[in-house]
C-alpha cells in the first residue's frame, strides 16, 4: 500500500512540475532576454527581436559550407544541432538544448506560415520518428543545417517545398521573439553582419542568406540545391579547410595463424585542403606513413595521396620505399617474399566515423585496410600467410587540427 502511495505522489509531482512548466515556454524562450544591438542610424533601428535574428542568420551563414561532423560544433566539423547551438552562442551569447529533440520542446510551437527568418524548423528522418534534425529558417522557403546525407552534405541551404524536407516536416519553433518588419514571402531578403563589429541591416534584395533566386527553367533543381552558389562566401572565394593530423595504430595478424596478434605498426602524418570540383566539396590530401612490419621483418615508408568528400572515409595509393627483406618465418620454415617497394605499393581504405574535440583538435578511432605489394617467390601455397603478406589491417587513433583558409 506505501509503495502504491508513493508512486501516486511521483505522479502527481510530475503532472505538477509539467503544469508549472508548460507556462515557460508559452512564449518564446528568449523573450525578455534578448542582447542590446548597435543601431545604424536614427533611420534604421529595428527592435531588438529583428536584430536577434539577424544576428542569428549571419553566424549561421558563416559556417556554410563547413563538413557534417556527428557530434561537432564549430568550423572543423558540425551536426544540425551544433549548427543551432555555434549560430546562438555567436550571434546572442545564449546557450541552447544539445539536440535536436531537446530544442523542439524548447522552443514556442508555430504554424509553418508564421515563420520568420530565424525561427527553427523540424524533420522526422529516423525510423523511430522522433525529432531528429533541425534547421535556422532564413526566409522565402528556405533553411540552413547541416546535412549528414543527400548530394550534397555539410552545412548547406535547403528548401522546405523539397520533397524530402516536406514529407518529413515535423513543425516549427520560436526561440527568439517576434521580429517587426519582416516582410512575407517574395519580399526583402537578409543580408549579413558586417565583418567586424557594427550593427547588422536590411538591404534589399542581398542573396547573402537565401541564394540566388531562380526559377526551375533557369538551371534550380532541388536536387542540386544551387551547390555552386551556396560554396560560396560574400566575396565569392571558397574559403575551404587545411586539415593536418598525426595517427598511431597497432596492424593485426589477422589472416597467418602463428605468431603474435600484433605484428607490427602503422603510422602517418598527413595534411589535406577542401576544395570544390563540380560543385562538389572533396578533400584531397598526402600522408607520410612510416610502417614496421614485425611478421615480415620490414620497415616501409608509403607516400600516399588521399581523397574523401569529407574527413570520415577516404581511399588512398601511392608510391612504398622499404627496407629489410621480407619472410615470414614459421614451423614450417621461411616463406621469402618479394616486392613491397614500387611506384604502386600501397593502395587503401580508411574509415574514422566519428571523432570527439580534445584541445585544438579532434580525436577520432579509425580503421584502414591496405594491400601491400609482396608476392611469394616459391610454388608451394599457403594462402593465410601469403594474404597476410599482402594486406595489412590497422585500428588507431588519430588526430586532427582544422584551420579555415582566409578569405581575400
Amino acid at each position: 500500500m506505501e509503495v502504491k502511495r508513493q508512486k501516486l505522489l511521483r505522479i502527481f509531482f510530475c503532472l505538477g512540475l509539467c503544469g508549472l512548466s508548460a507556462p515557460l515556454f508559452a512564449v518564446a524562450p528568449l523573450q525578455g532576454i534578448l542582447p542590446s544591438f548597435e543601431e545604424t542610424s536614427a533611420e534604421d533601428s529595428p527592435d531588438a527581436a529583428r536584430q536577434a535574428r539577424l544576428a542569428l542568420l549571419s553566424a549561421a551563414d558563416k559556417y556554410q559550407g563547413t563538413s557534417y561532423r556527428y557530434g561537432g560544433t564549430d568550423r572543423r566539423g558540425m551536426d544540425c544541432s551544433g549548427l543551432v547551438i555555434a549560430s546562438f552562442k555567436d550571434a546572442l551569447g545564449v546557450s541552447v538544448p544539445r539536440t535536436a529533440a531537446g530544442l523542439y520542446v524548447w522552443a514556442e510551437k508555430i504554424e509553418e506560415p508564421q515563420l520568420q527568418p530565424g525561427d527553427l524548423v523540424f524533420f522526422r528522418t529516423a525510423s523511430s520518428k522522433s525529432i531528429s534534425h533541425v534547421g535556422i529558417y532564413s526566409g522565402q522557403g528556405r533553411f540552413i543545417h547541416a546535412a549528414s546525407e543527400g548530394p550534397k552534405t555539410g552545412v548547406i541551404y535547403s528548401q522546405l517545398s523539397e520533397s524530402y524536407w516536406k514529407g518529413n516536416y515535423a513543425g516549427s519553433g520560436r526561440a527568439i521573439p517576434e521580429g517587426e518588419g519582416f516582410p512575407g514571402e517574395g519580399g526583402t531578403r537578409i543580408a549579413s553582419a558586417p565583418e567586424s563589429g557594427g550593427s547588422i541591416r536590411e538591404e534589399g534584395l542581398s542573396e547573402s542568406f537565401a541564394g540566388p533566386k531562380r526559377s526551375e527553367g533557369e538551371g534550380f533543381s532541388p536536387e542540386n540545391r544551387g551547390m555552386g552558389d551556396l560554396w560560396k562566401s560574400d566575396t565569392g572565394e571558397y574559403p575551404g579547410r587545411i586539415v593536418l593530423g598525426i595517427a598511431l595504430a597497432p596492424s593485426w595478424n589477422g589472416f597467418y595463424s602463428e605468431g603474435y596478434p600484433v605484428r607490427g605498426f602503422a603510422s602517418q602524418f598527413r595534411a589535406a585542403i577542401e576544395t570544390r570540383v563540380f560543385s562538389r566539396a572533396i578533400l584531397p590530401g598526402i600522408e607520410l606513413r612510416p610502417e614496421w612490419d614485425a611478421g615480415l621483418g620490414v620497415f616501409r615508408m608509403p607516400i600516399t595521396l588521399s581523397i574523401g568528400f569529407d574527413d570520415r572515409f577516404r581511399i588512398f595509393a601511392g608510391p612504398v620505399v622499404g627496407a629489410g627483406d621480407p619472410v615470414f618465418k614459421s614451423g614450417n620454415g621461411e616463406r621469402h617474399y618479394s616486392g613491397g617497394s614500387s611506384w604502386f605499393g600501397a593502395v587503401g581504405f580508411g574509415a574514422a566515423p566519428f571523432s570527439m574535440d580534445l584541445g585544438p583538435g579532434a580525436l577520432a578511432p579509425y580503421a584502414e585496410l591496405a594491400w601491400q605489394s609482396y608476392i611469394y617467390e616459391g610454388s608451394d601455397r599457403n594462402w593465410n600467410a601469403d594474404l597476410a603478406a599482402g594486406l595489412r589491417f590497422s585500428t588507431g587513433i588519430r588526430y586532427s587540427i582544422s584551420f579555415n583558409r582566409k578569405e581575400k
